[in-house]
């Protein structure tokens, strides 16, 4: 018998035994992903405002986790933006929200540090929607003017502000800010009582999509912002100068690309909630990407190998246990 024999013996049963091991791990994630038990009762997620990406989306969302959690009541909870839905979700008020990166980089209240994402979304695109007429062709001709700057609690509130003082101008001292959200400032424009409007959202939106229809309005580009953005603080990083394509709002873009400043999407939970449920909601986020995504449109972002990228934020355990069990 040769005396190497043994020893490759030895080297064929340890490599047998490693991968054998490897397998049963894999099974066991997979399986415990799939199969394990989770709390059921009412679960909350806080959405957005009337006629937000947030909202629609959330409407949608909805369906699919009462289809594929049973037992599980899913209530859906309106909000002024990624703000305020932190707030609900720190609170107790919400299990599940929707949130701009910047937003949960900017957050600093109770909680904070038990906060969690499931999984990064879909971008958002900062839009200056001002009528056609409109003499206005930078954030630095706001000067003097009314402007919808968003809800207090809202992400488009948090980014409209930067974008002011990145232009150097003072909310309420260079021009008068109104808080009001898409649901209300597309109507605001058309009788007059605004001469611009900011918001922060997936493309298109609906609000502004119709509003567009209906109404000769134009986009003013941002992206000549993103350097002075990015001098404002550590937040401001989630900012990246992006390009809204001619087909987003073709009634208003009239085959012209418009040049502005996006920002990460997350969905976000607590470190308290149920690992098995969340493992749950994140399967049903994928899995729901085209059926959302033939509504709202950027849902179609959602992406498995982007999802993982959630920063400001560490993943939940829930949601880490998922991707494993799908890892190729």
């Amino acid at each position: 018998m040769s005396p190497h024999r043994p020893a490759r013996r030895r080297r064929i049963v340890r490599v047998a035994t490693a991968l054998a091991l490897s397998t049963v791990l894999l099974l066991w994630v997979v399986l415990h992903s799939a199969g394990a038990p989770y709390p059921r009762g009412p679960v909350t997620v806080a959405t957005g405002v009337p006629n937000g990406v947030y909202q629609k989306y959330g409407e949608l969302l909805q369906g699919d986790l009462q289809h594929d959690l049973p037992g599980v009541a899913v209530r859906l909870k309106a909000s002024e933006g990624s703000v305020q839905n932190l707030q609900y979700l720190a609170s107790g008020q919400a299990d599940f929200t929707f949130t701009q990166a910047d937003a949960a980089a900017d957050y600093h209240g109770p909680g904070k540090s038990h906060l969690r994402a499931v999984a990064r979304l879909y971008d958002d695109y900062m839009q200056l929607i001002v009528p056609a007429s409109s003499k206005v062709k930078s954030v630095r001709d706001l000067r003097g003017l009314r402007v919808g700057t968003g809800q207090p609690g809202s992400g488009v509130n948090l980014i409209a502000k930067r974008l002011l003082q990145a232009a150097g101008l003072i909310p309420d001292k260079d021009l008068t800010a109104v808080p009001a959200g898409v649901d209300t400032a597309p109507d605001l424009l058309r009788s007059g009582r605004l001469n611009a409007f900011f918001w922060s959202g997936g493309l298109p939106t609906l609000a502004v999509q119709r509003l567009a229809r209906e109404y000769p309005v134009k986009l003013v580009p941002l992206a000549d912002l993103i350097q002075p953005l990015h001098r404002l603080g550590a937040a401001a990083d989630f900012y990246r100068a992006a390009v809204m394509p001619q087909d987003a709002y073709p009634n208003m873009q009239h085959g012209q690309s418009v040049e502005t400043i996006a920002v990460a999407n997350l969905l976000v939970t607590m470190d308290r909630t149920d690992p098995a449920l969340v493992d749950r909601v994140t399967r049903t986020v994928i899995a729901s990407r085209d059926r959302i995504g033939a509504v709202v449109h950027s849902a179609q972002q959602v992406d498995l190998r982007t999802a993982i990228f959630t920063d400001p934020l560490p993943l939940h355990e829930g949601a880490r246990r998922y991707y494993l069990s799908v890892k190729p």
